[in-house]
């Protein structure tokens, strides 16, 4: 006679024979299986049930707490109604192989259903068992994104239709809508408002771009530099979420004709989450973008952004001087004003007055006076340095210099005991100097307000989770070789053979393979023979002469680096120093 589960648990000691009539009698009175009424009398431990569960039917038995990173998007593996109806769930994904925890291992239809899915999928399963308190747990998460703005969506067309209402047409919340039509649209349209904050900052979205496009309303996720679209709403409901975060934002309602600018923020969870609006009326309606800035994160530190070795000691050594200028340069979106505020964390001391002039403030810091230029009025970066320096600064940063009258206040500055922080827009740190020259800054001034031109890029950081050494091309490989050989000797010397690079293909941790970002840097100082050049025979092929004889690691250089260390991948590095 084949032994049965329950046989397995009396010989398991875990419970007695004569128990096991009681349940049998008990299952066949409610119609159920004897199982179930095992688990509800809670004579065994859950944990030890399925753990025996696991070893009768020679499955692995998985633990919740086994999987401390658990993503809601393995999730979509399996379809919410089999997950449910046959009591499965995907647990995590790697490749062509994705891990599903059941309840119920000798359920045949269960079983089917996972043969048919793998094969739909064209991944190889790995079953285990899990208890059913973790199945709970589980199926919970699949109210993600989606699911919570749909459900928003449905109560929203419920209400509406109690009024006579519909998705049918566009509407305006403030215009011809009744009262009662305003106060029930309210509730829903928050409730999408907040899934959509909140699911931005769970994926570590630094930009969240609510576009309308001629059929629908799309919302798309910037996550470590990439934008993803990640909801389709009706065009219907555009205006009232353009409203509501208008509202949020303390900006004018019914203004569309115009951009506008706001701020608001809220506490998700433990953290204090800031958001930076912009709206911008395009031939479908108002666009909506939010910068996410999350001061929970903290300022970082100078190696936590990117710069080690001669970089790194570069800086720490011309932020001690007493006064000149350190200008970061590196086109929109290249982690300029997060270098900068980690210098001004360095440098914000109680006996260190610091005054900045931003467009706008993204991050606030104790202890430093910040002021947002306001153009609009006449408040602008020229007009605010003027003001700025009958603050008795030590320490003054210029969000951007931008003309020529802004570049010789700063100079100025520079020149009267002051260090100036500030970006300009060029390609690599040796344009920082024709750039100057250009804003009609007289050569001879350069050399004494000058201290140090960085350059930067953002790159993305592999997973370290997937990532995996791959031996590179011959192309490649050329290539490493090349920039090697331009590196100064005692870097060089440090680099072993054959090169090791790196991948990362994507994990439930990360998904894309990429998590986070690095910046890769060049920086150049003011020397001696600097001064020279500038002053005397200029030409951009001279300072470069210079760069090389100071032993400038060039962005692409650092980037190799940091692909060897296996911080970043390849691709990355090329997109970001190649055009």
């Amino acid at each position: 006679m084949q032994k049965t589960f329950p046989d397995f648990l009396i010989q398991k000691g875990l419970i007695d024979s004569l128990k096991i009539i009681f349940f049998q009698k008990e299952a066949e009175r409610l119609g159920v299986d004897i199982q179930e009424v095992i688990l509800n009398s809670r004579v065994v431990k859950e944990g030890d049930f399925f753990k025996a569960k696991a070893e009768f039917f020679e499955f692995p038995f998985f633990a919740f707490q086994d999987l401390p990173n658990f993503s809601n998007n393995v999730l979509a593996e399996i379809p919410e109604e089999a997950a449910k109806n046959y009591k499965i769930l995907s647990l995590r994904k790697f490749k062509d192989t994705l891990d599903v925890g059941m309840v119920n291992p000798e359920d045949i239809g269960a079983m089917e259903a996972l043969n048919f899915i793998a094969t739909q999928r064209k991944v190889k399963v790995n079953i285990f068992v899990i208890t059913l308190s973790d199945f709970n747990k589980f199926i919970g998460y699949y109210r993600t994104f989606k699911g919570e703005v749909k459900e928003a969506m449905e109560d929203l067309r419920k209400e509406l239709e109690e009024v006579g209402g519909g998705l049918g047409k566009k509407r305006k919340i403030g215009a011809k809508n009744s009262i009662a039509e305003e106060v029930l649209m309210e509730a829903p349209i928050s409730k999408m408002v907040a899934v959509i904050i909140k699911h931005a900052t769970e994926g570590r979205a630094s930009d969240i771009h609510i576009e309308p496009m001629e059929q629908n309303l799309r919302v798309r996720f910037r996550v470590d530099g990439v934008l993803r679209a990640s909801l389709v709403l009706p065009s219907a409901v555009h205006s009232a979420i353009v409203s509501r975060i208008k509202i949020l934002s303390n900006l004018k309602i019914d203004e569309s004709r115009i951009p506008q600018d706001g701020r608001f923020h809220t506490v998700i969870g433990s953290k204090k989450i800031d958001f930076r609006v912009s709206t911008f009326p395009t031939a479908n309606g108002e666009k909506v973008v939010m910068r996410i800035l999350d001061s929970s994160v903290g300022f970082l530190k100078l190696q936590e952004i990117g710069l080690d070795g001669r970089n790194l000691e570069l800086i720490r050594k011309e932020i001690e001087k007493p006064f000149g200028m350190i200008l970061i340069t590196g086109p929109t979106g290249s982690g300029k004003s997060t270098t900068l505020y980690s210098l001004l964390n360095i440098l914000n001391h109680d006996d260190i007055n610091i005054v900045s002039l931003e467009d706008p403030v993204e991050y606030y810091m104790d202890g430093v006076a910040q002021s947002q230029i306001k153009p609009e009025i006449g408040y602008s970066f020229a007009s605010g340095l003027r003001h700025i320096l009958r603050q008795d600064p030590d320490v003054i940063m210029v969000g951007e210099i931008r003309d020529s009258e802004t570049a010789k206040l700063a100079v100025h500055a520079a020149l009267t005991g002051h260090i100036v922080l500030s970006t300009l827009h060029t390609n690599n740190a040796i344009g920082v100097i024709p750039r100057l020259l250009d804003m009609d800054i007289e050569p001879f001034l350069l050399p004494p307000s000058l201290n140090l031109m960085i350059a930067q890029r953002l790159v993305r950081r592999l997973c370290m989770e997937c990532r995996e050494e791959i031996k590179p091309s011959p192309a490649i490989e050329e290539m490493i070789q090349s920039e090697v050989d331009g590196m100064p000797d005692n870097i060089k010397k440090e680099i072993k053979k054959p090169f090791k690079i790196y991948k990362a293909s994507g994990c439930k941790s990360c998904i894309s393979g990429a998590k986070g970002r690095i910046a890769i840097f060049e920086a150049i100082d003011m020397t001696k023979p600097l001064e020279e050049i500038i002053v005397g025979s200029f030409t951009e092929s001279n300072i470069r002469k210079e760069t090389e004889r100071q032993g400038m690691i060039t962005m692409k250089q650092d980037g190799i680096l940091k692909v060897l260390k296996g911080i970043v991948g390849i691709d990355e590095v090329l997109r970001a120093t190649e055009d």
